[in-house]
């Protein structure tokens, strides 16, 4: 996600949720990515067009590390929004 704070200079996430299951050693974290495109950097020129987009990170531990990261985003929906699609 760091490569979208070129043209969404403006980007944070607001968190909604996070849960852990110590048995499976997994941690989730659902947050929404929110962002103006104002910078360049994008697939497009800047637009002035926001994004709120729902993402999801499923983390594995082991040994007290993380040694799987899977992100479950709709990147359909962040490309229109913000004009790029």
């Amino acid at each position: 996600m760091q490569g979208l704070f070129t043209p969404l200079p403006d980007g944070h996430y607001e968190l909604k949720g996070f849960a852990a299951d110590e048995d499976r050693q997994t941690v989730l974290a659902f947050a929404v990515f929110h962002g103006t495109h104002t910078g360049e950097g994008g697939p497009v020129p800047p637009t002035g067009k926001k994004i709120a987009a729902d993402y999801v990170y499923a983390m594995k531990f082991a040994d007290g590390k993380i040694r799987h990261l899977t992100k479950v985003w709709n990147d359909a929906i962040t490309m229109r929004q913000g004009g790029w699609a």
